[in-house]
């Protein structure tokens, strides 16, 4: 999938629509129906993938696509993450918990490949979400592993494993060793089951500490690891 920005009204493809199909399922029916060419409006774009909670929905409402649905009830997508949380029992949470996976992972380009095929094996979850960036040679917690700027990618797991006898703890401690292994950084928001430790070989605290040293906040306030951990999140 390629685009430009175009100033012309023609073939406008309004995907925001509630009774619109899922962004990624639109674009998956071009491998059957052959090339095409739309214009997408701009903040559509933007919000490509927010009515489907990227293809998260498909788990929560798993017909949530069907032509029927969108028409009558499409315009109560996505249900919001509050709510959802707000009425998450502890049954649900432990379901989730082990039967799903929501990972952002930074990887060297270098790496990408060897990633993909080996998170493919661990969990085989597709859609795959791929987006390249920079990432600068400055002081801080995240940073590129040389004297200049590297090319990495973040690969986004987001679904239910479909490999056998998955289990979630010994499956993310893996993947989160391999991540550090190759330079690499997992995003937090999904909570680590990384030692804090071995959360310091991935994230580089020396600029952190200095900072929580000269503003006196090593008395005042949790380190970030002590407030990101499984124990804490749990």
């Amino acid at each position: 999938m390629t685009g430009k920005m175009t100033n012309t009204s023609k073939n406008v493809n309004t995907i925001s629509r509630w009774y619109k199909p899922w962004f990624f399922e639109h674009v998956r029916s071009f491998l059957l129906n052959g090339e095409g060419k739309e214009c997408i409006p701009l903040r559509d774009y933007y919000h490509r993938h927010t009515k489907s909670l990227f293809w998260e929905l498909q788990d929560i409402v798993p017909f949530g696509n069907h032509l029927l649905f969108r028409c009558l009830l499409g315009w109560a997508m996505p249900p919001k993450i509050a709510f959802l949380k707000l009425t998450q029992t502890k049954a649900i949470k432990k379901l989730y918990d082990e039967h799903h996976v929501v990972q952002d992972l930074m990887i060297p380009m270098k790496s990408m490949k060897e990633a993909i095929l080996k998170f493919e094996k661990q969990l085989n979850i597709y859609p795959v979400w791929l987006c390249p960036f920079k990432l600068p040679s400055e002081p801080g917690l995240v940073h590129s592993f040389s004297d200049k700027d590297e090319l990495y990618v973040d690969i986004g797991l987001y679904g239910t494993p479909k490999v056998e006898d998955y289990d979630s703890v010994k499956t993310t401690k893996e993947i989160e060793k391999y991540v550090s292994d190759v330079k690499g950084y997992q995003m937090l928001y999904a909570g680590t089951y990384a030692s804090e430790d071995e959360f310091r070989d991935m994230f580089d605290h020396s600029l952190y500490n200095r900072i929580r040293k000269r503003l006196h906040c090593e008395k005042a306030f949790a380190n970030v690891y002590g407030k990101i951990n499984r124990k804490v999140r749990d």
